[in-house]
Order: C-alpha cells, then sequence, then structure tokens
C-alpha cells in the first residue's frame, strides 16, 4: 500500500502526513504537485480513503459534506465569469435531483456565463440565460442562480416528473411557496413555462425523496383526490409510530414509493412487510407499494392501479364492530 505513511495512527482514514488538505476539496492536478501520483489516488479512491467529488476533484473521505464544501468543488473548475445553474446549482443547494440511481456522484455542471467566453472543460456544459441580480449568490467566490431561481428553472426544463421533484427539494430546503407561484410570469414565452404553472401549485415541502414526488404526479394524473404526505399513524397510545407516503385517510388508502437505497435489502423489506400488515389486519388500511419501474417506466399502468385500489378501500371504507 504505497500511501500507507499518509494514514492516521488507526490505519482507517488519512492523517496530517497527508500532503493535501484534509477538510478541503482539491484536484488531481493539486494533487500532483504535491507528490501524489495519479495511482496513487486511484489507490486511494478503490480503498475507500478517498472520494471524488468531481470529475477532476477529490477529497478526503473525512471531509465534511456542506454547502461550502460543493460551492468549493465547483469553484476549482468553473470559470470566475460563470453562474452555475440548475442541477449543479441543485447539488450545491442540498436539493436532490440527481438521476435516477446517482445517490452521492455530483451532476454534470452547468453554467451560464455573464460575459462571451465559453469554458473548455468537459465536465463543465454552458449555455446562455438570461439572470437578474435577484436571481444570484455567491458562495466560496462562485456564483450560483439561488434556489428560488434554480427550483423555477428545474421546473420549466426537466422532465415533469423530476421537474416536480425539484419544485418539492425547492420548497422543503426553505424557498417560499407564493414567492415560487409570483414569479412564474416573468417567464412568460419562456421554454417550458406551462409545465411550471401545472406543476408550481402543486408543489409540497413534505416529499422526501424525487420517487415520492413522481409518485404524487401519478396520483394526481389518475384524477384522484389530492393526497397527504407523510400522514403519520398512531398506536393505541396517540404515539406516532408509521409514516404513509402518499394517504387518503378518509377512505384508508395509501401509496408508497420503495426506493432502491432503503427498501431493497431483506432487513427493509421484511420490516415493511411487518408494517404493512399491521396497518392492515389493526387498522383497515389498505397500502400499495411501488418501485422506480413502475414510476418511471414508459407506458406505466400505475394511473389504473392507482384508480382501481383507491376504488377498492373506498367500498370497503366503512368497518363493522360488534
Amino acid at each position: 500500500m504505497s500511501y500507507a505513511p499518509w494514514l492516521a495512527a488507526s490505519g482507517f482514514l488519512l492523517g496530517d502526513d497527508f500532503p493535501l488538505p484534509l477538510d478541503r476539496p482539491f484536484t488531481g492536478a493539486s494533487a500532483a504537485r504535491c507528490g501524489v501520483s495519479r495511482r496513487e489516488l486511484q489507490a486511494m479512491l478503490a480503498d475507500g480513503v478517498l472520494r471524488r467529488v468531481l470529475r477532476g476533484v477529490y477529497a478526503a473521505t473525512q471531509a465534511p459534506d456542506s454547502v461550502r464544501f460543493r460551492a468549493a468543488a465547483i469553484g476549482l473548475v468553473v470559470s470566475p465569469y460563470a453562474v452555475v445553474t440548475d442541477r449543479a446549482a441543485a447539488w450545491v443547494h442540498g436539493m436532490p435531483i440527481l438521476k435516477r440511481g446517482a445517490h452521492v456522484a455530483a451532476p454534470p455542471i452547468e453554467v451560464c456565463h455573464t460575459v462571451d467566453t465559453r469554458s473548455r472543460r468537459p465536465e463543465v456544459e454552458g449555455h446562455r440565460r438570461g439572470l437578474l441580480l435577484r436571481d444570484t449568490m455567491t458562495i466560496e467566490g462562485v456564483r450560483f442562480t439561488t434556489p428560488l431561481r434554480t427550483a423555477l428553472d428545474l421546473g420549466r426544463l426537466l422532465w415533469r416528473f423530476d421537474a416536480l421533484a425539484a419544485l418539492d427539494a425547492g420548497l422543503r430546503i426553505g424557498v417560499d411557496h407564493e414567492s415560487l407561484l409570483t414569479e412564474i410570469e416573468r417567464f412568460r414565452g419562456h421554454r417550458g413555462v406551462r409545465q411550471l404553472r401545472a406543476l408550481a401549485p402543486l408543489a409540497d415541502g413534505r416529499a422526501e425523496s424525487p420517487g415520492e414526488s413522481a409518485l404524487r404526479l401519478h396520483w394526481y394524473d389518475a384524477c384522484l383526490p389530492p393526497p397527504e404526505p407523510q400522514y403519520w399513524i398512531y398506536d393505541d397510545r396517540g404515539v406516532g409510530i408509521y409514516r404513509l407516503d402518499l394517504a387518503a385517510p378518509e377512505v384508508r388508502y395509501a401509496a408508497e414509493y420503495d426506493g432502491e437505497q432503503f427498501h431493497s435489502s431483506g432487513d427493509y423489506q421484511g420490516h415493511d412487510r411487518e408494517r404493512r400488515g399491521w396497518l392492515r389486519d389493526e387498522r383497515q388500511w389498505q397500502v400499495d407499494a411501488f418501485t422506480k419501474v413502475d414510476v418511471y417506466r414508459p407506458g406505466t399502468d400505475i394511473c389504473d392501479r392507482l384508480r382501481e385500489r383507491f376504488g377498492e378501500a373506498r367500498r370497503s371504507v366503512s368497518i363493522w364492530s360488534p
């Protein structure tokens, strides 16, 4: 292990002898200047003591992830004249609008330029976009679209299921819903504004993942009454024990999104079966689970399934008691 002298005494993580910062990102070029070879970088990545933040940007595994850390990482690869936009800005702000399955990796860096220049770096995609002064903010010396402007842009430009997830994520990190609705008309005539007008009123910060947001949009597409996101179920003592992703309490029907990250292991699946069995037997709820195949597959029949199961729950809403 060629990098062994750089490990801490415990041998688990890099230590103070490592010639690069342990709490900030750095580039491969900086590593080379400090005597860290490409082979050593690859070995540390493979062993998990180093992580890739962006293409060509790395950090010690123990470096804390934060808005400022991510902004500093992007600042290493973008022009000082650039404004970072769209998914990359969302990633920095803590809005998880990554491509499905990309739980850790950063998205491609999308920027617009304040002067007539273009980035030559392959990991940076440039475009033009009219921005007002209030649309941008500076973090670690790098300019980004604000969370509000980022949500508005993604709500216009992404596929509608991802677009609603972006709007939900914006509200979840503190974007004001009224401000979101008020800003829509400034995009009159812009690409995607009709989609934004349709989706912005449906945005809800209680959604906890893009999959839940996409499932909720299918629920609306099925013409069902508005659901209650993150609905609590209480035990006999009044203590909240379960939350349902989308619920129609009046008819005791719920739909849940089972993402691979948290529901694919045997332990989680066993817990889900136990929880849903208790809801069915003790509280007379009907709960259906949907996966990314159901939610994102072209031509999915999820709307038909939601309508059918909701109808069954409504027809069985009365409960006989002696």
